[in-house]
């Protein structure tokens, strides 16, 4: 069994107390605004902090560390694969579903009797999953309820395209899964065409605009929720509004910044879509870490590496074992009451839910409201949606999107 929900506020509510930066003192620091400087931060004046702090990063890099070598052993009392609830009538798109986590992902909750709309770049491939899986049902089993539809993270239009073509059916959506993600470890920094740096677009304002234009439907479908699959590796992160692409010569690039700053930039827009929402919306968020997971990021890496990753198994999730949290979070009946708690008590950060199905509390920097409400602003003007986009989707009116050339409502 997973942990309750119910009766807890936060991972780092209690944990916090043993980590020195946990709940209560995270959420007092983020009403207070951020850090001017401090524990070796770099200022560029009064309030405004350029980097994380050396007790901030050396903090995150000991959690990534900690999640390698303990994740199996605190995950230890979790079914594999875990147990769901059956999902006959529920609408759940996933992107990024032939592969890895979200391939583990589409299939139990397909094979839970879900309506699963497999969001990928490449159609043909997920039509041969489903073949394949249909196959492997048995005689008295019911067919899959499975659909493709195409989107391409690295275009902006695509996923404008893809959300009017779902709207357009005027049908309620219960779960949108955003899966898809990239780390090309070690690779040189590299663009989209939509002019954004891969990381920062593929892993944040692809999924960020796609939940947005989706909302229509995801507020047809309430109780509704959104899954941001999310990692660790926010925890080393820093997001500078005025700097997400990375280009502004501050910080030296690096593939595992880029990935680990998208996370974190996921995070704090997904926190203050959680704050802005109303609770009569019934739209739910919630940020979900697989733990360390052994999936197609491998390939990027130097083959020596890839030798030494392939030889520590014991530490490392497969992907069934990495899809628990995110099938946890889109099916267990708890969560949108544990959303509500939060949200209720003014908590900083959405949802986050960790590899072993508990909540865990994100980082210190992902408390900080003052650079959240800062990069939601940003977010929505990269992804070209006007700054009450929410309010508009929420009330039922049509919003402009830059991409796509549709409208929203």
């Amino acid at each position: 069994m997973a942990g309750d929900l119910r009766h807890r506020r936060a991972g780092g509510a209690d944990a916090g107390e043993e980590e020195g930066d946990g709940g209560a003192e995270a959420a007092a620091k983020a009403k207070a605004g951020p850090p001017s400087g401090g524990e070796g931060a770099e200022a560029a004046g009064p309030g405004r902090k350029e980097a994380l702090g050396w007790l901030e990063w050396s903090r995150g890099w000991m959690g990534v560390v900690g999640e390698f070598f303990f994740q199996r052993i605190a995950a230890s009392h979790l079914a594999n694969p875990l147990e769901l609830p059956p999902l006959d009538g529920v609408s759940i798109i996933v992107t990024g579903a032939t592969s890895g986590i979200g391939l583990e992902i589409a299939r139990q909750l397909a094979q839970a009797g879900a309506h699963l709309v497999m969001a990928v770049r490449r159609p043909k491939v997920a039509r041969e999953l489903i073949q394949k899986w249909q196959n492997e049902q048995t005689e008295v089993s019911m067919p899959l309820n499975i659909e493709v539809m195409e989107l391409d993270l690295i275009s902006l239009d695509s996923v404008a395209r893809f959300a009017d073509t779902w709207n357009a059916r005027m049908a309620p959506l219960h779960v949108l899964i955003n899966n898809a993600g990239i780390f090309t470890i070690g690779e040189p920094q590299c663009f989209t065409k939509d002019g954004y740096e891969e990381h920062m677009q593929v892993n944040h304002l692809a999924p960020a605009l796609l939940a947005m234009l989706l909302l229509p439907s995801l507020i047809r479908g309430s109780p509704s929720r959104i899954i941001n699959v999310n990692s660790v590796m926010h925890t080393i992160g820093f997001v500078d509004a005025e700097d997400m692409n990375l280009t502004s010569g501050k910080h030296k690039y690096r593939s595992w910044l880029g990935y680990s700053n998208s996370k974190l930039a996921q995070v704090k827009f997904s926190s203050i879509f959680h704050k802005r929402i109303p609770a009569e919306a019934g739209v739910h968020t919630v940020c979900a870490s697989p733990g360390i997971v052994h999936t197609n990021v491998a390939r990027d890496l130097p083959k020596i590496l890839v030798a030494g990753y392939r030889l520590i198994p014991y530490f490392i999730f497969d992907p069934q074992e990495g899809s628990r949290s995110t099938l946890f979070a889109a099916s267990d009946p708890q969560v949108p009451e544990y959303c509500e708690t939060l949200k209720s008590e003014d908590w900083p950060v959405c949802a986050c839910i960790n590899y072993d199905c508990n909540p865990m509390n994100a980082s210190e920097e992902a408390h900080n409201l003052e650079t959240s409400q800062l990069v939601w602003e940003k977010t929505l003007e990269m992804i070209g949606l006007p700054s009450d986009a929410l309010e508009k989707l929420i009330e039922g009116e049509p919003v402009q999107c830059r991409y796509g050339q549709q409208k929203a409502e």
